[in-house]
């Protein structure tokens, strides 16, 4: 059917059925050939549009009158969504011209209220420029509630709101064209042209093939798309290098930091304006921003700003002392315990963390008097990104800050002392020596531990005393990290104790893994002189032939072959010898002597 040709020609005048060649019947049908001449061709019958017409604007008059849940309301958009299927058995899309008082299709009146009111929906669109409206298939699904909103809004505006051509702009229908012409400014040429066409006498209906008037070109609406004809035209254009350096520029412009921008203005008025009160007020900005930066979590300014501000101190020519100290206290602001806790604690808790470059860039901007609060939160960040850079961060400010250091492995709190002497481990910090060693006095034997550690690691002759005095400290494992420190650097100082320890009785309730730890670092430690007290407790027999118990045997076997010279070999020879059975312990200990000490 789409593309069938229809005349429609005027209904023919009743009498002219009168005798062939009459004078009437010769006169009506004259009048009815000119009337078959003069009537357009139609594509298809317009009264499938003119009903879509009427039922318009009775959605017209619903839409503006009920709710939209409104029973009555939503029968009247279903009855006018249905006037569109005629229409599309005929064809896909169609077009309709705007006059003042009209709606024409091909030529063919198909809507008529005259009247320049807000009611009249030809006027509605006429007075705003609007000439044509292509309506295609699809639009009365999604967009025609739309396009009653437009209608609702343009009869209610006041004259200085958004006039139809703006409301259908901002719309943008999907099935939905239209053609218009800009009205030009009042009290020009164009505006009397356009403004005489508003006039009834003025106004005939464009014919389907009339071309528009020279003062009404038409401008189509085409959404999502640049009209060139918009813009004024030049005669150069740029080349490619030239495009490609304005895209950088864009580019570069786009990625700047703003904030740095600003900072960096407010810095440069601090080193180039020398008026107090400006000063003053600059440094109260930046302390306020400090604070602003850290809760935003925007850490990369926060970093700008504490690396600039020192520099710009510098720089300053006449600031008063009140003021350079102002300024130098802005770094250490983030360095704060309050500020620097709550900002690890968000950046723990948080789900997605600030780039890291962001995070070292800030925590290198760590002042020493931070170093407690590091300390504290190491161990607790849960986060490995944050804790792997807040250890970065201790590293770097215990490098260089051993008073600081020293002080916080006194610190009250467990936490931030036992960080602090890893911390002094890790550095081999020989100034840290004394205040570890001090603490080998404390209660808390994961305290002492850790000053062994911490002590053994370090390895200088103060820290080996300090090992020394750990032989005889009350925890087991404590005792035995002490003794296998000496055992490994061989400290021969620390021999009279060792050797009293070995022949003492306490080191008989002690376990084998106690005794073995002992005997073997006075075997390293011993020599020659010690071989005639290992052999004894090895070989020598007692009252009615007895032996030293198992383990004694078995560690003095381990501390021979520690000394392994030829004295210590025959020995241990001799007790391989008369080994029996049952004595399993001391034989394997006396084969692992052997073979360790074997060359």
């Amino acid at each position: 059917m789409n593309g069938a040709s229809v005349a429609v020609a005027p209904p023919r005048g009743v009498g002219s059925g009168g005798a062939p060649g009459g004078a009437a019947g010769g006169a009506a049908g004259a009048t009815s050939a000119e009337a078959d001449e003069e009537a357009p061709t139609l594509p298809f019958p317009s009264a499938p549009i003119e009903d879509m017409l009427r039922l318009l604007l009775k959605g017209v008059r619903a839409h503006q009158l009920y709710l939209h849940n409104n029973p009555t309301y939503v029968r009247a958009i279903d009855v006018l969504r249905a006037s569109f299927a005629p229409i599309w058995e005929y064809t896909d899309d169609f077009a309709l011209q705007v006059t003042e008082g009209e709606l024409l299709w091909e030529g063919v009146p198909v809507l008529r209220e005259p009247g320049k009111t807000a009611d009249s929906l030809p006027w509605l669109f006429y007075k705003d420029g609007v000439r044509e409206l292509r309506i295609q298939k699809g639009f009365e699904q999604d967009d025609l509630t739309g396009f009653l909103d437009i209608i609702q809004r343009a009869r209610r505006n006041a004259p200085d709101d958004d006039d139809m051509l703006v409301m259908l702009w901002e719309r943008d229908l999907l099935y939905l064209r239209y053609k218009y012409v800009e009205l030009a400014d009042e009290g020009t040429v164009g505006a009397a042209e356009i403004t005489s066409h508003f006039e009834p006498h003025h106004v005939e209906p464009p014919g389907p093939n009339d071309a528009p008037r020279p003062e009404e070109q038409l401008s189509e609406s085409r959404p999502g798309l640049v009209n060139l004809a918009d813009f004024d035209s030049t005669l150069y254009f740029l080349d490619d290098a030239e495009i490609a350096y304005l895209r950088d520029a864009v580019e570069r412009e786009y990625a700047s930091d703003l904030r740095q921008n600003v900072l960096a203005i407010l810095l440069d008025i601090v080193e180039t304006q020398d008026e107090p009160a400006v000063r003053d007020e600059v440094a109260g900005i930046l302390d306020l921003l400090v604070v602003h930066f850290l809760s935003a979590r925007e850490l990369r300014a926060v970093a700008f700003l504490l690396q600039e501000v020192g520099v710009a101190t510098r720089r300053a020519a006449k600031l008063t002392p009140a003021q350079r100290d102002r300024l130098a206290q802005l770094p250490d602001r983030l360095s704060q315990p309050d500020a620097l806790s709550q900002l690890l604690e968000s950046l723990d808790s948080s789900v997605e963390l600030p780039p890291e470059s962001d995070l070292a860039a800030l925590f290198a901007e760590l002042r020493p008097r931070a170093l407690e609060t590091v300390f504290g939160w190491i161990s607790r960040l849960q986060d490995p990104r944050v804790r792997d850079l807040l250890q970065a961060a201790a590293a770097r400010l215990t490098s260089t800050n051993s008073a600081e250091l020293v002080r916080l492995i006194g610190s009250g709190n467990p936490t931030v002392a036992r960080e602090a002497i890893q911390r002094a481990a890790a550095v081999r910090s020989t100034a840290a020596v004394t205040p570890i060693i001090r603490r080998l006095a404390d209660p808390h034997p994961v305290m002492r531990l850790a000053a062994v550690q911490a002590l053994a690691e370090i390895g200088s002759a103060g820290a080996l005393q300090g090992l020394e005095r750990a032989i005889d400290d009350a925890d087991r494992d404590v005792r035995i990290a002490a003794v296998r420190a000496l055992t490994a650097r061989a400290y021969r100082p620390a021999l009279p104790r060792v050797e009293a320890t070995v022949k003492g009785k306490s080191l008989r309730d002690a376990d084998l893994t106690e005794k073995m730890a002992m005997f073997e670092l006075y075997g390293a430690l011993c020599g020659e002189a010690g071989i005639p007290l290992l052999d004894g407790i090895l070989n020598a027999r007692g009252f009615l032939g007895r032996r030293e118990d198992a383990e004694a045997r078995a560690c003095a076997a381990m501390a021979l072959g520690r000394v392994a010279t030829e004295r210590a070999m025959v020995s241990l020879q001799r007790a391989a010898k008369e080994l029996k059975e049952k004595d399993v312990i001391v034989r394997n200990a006396v084969n692992k002597a052997l073979r360790g000490a074997a060359p």
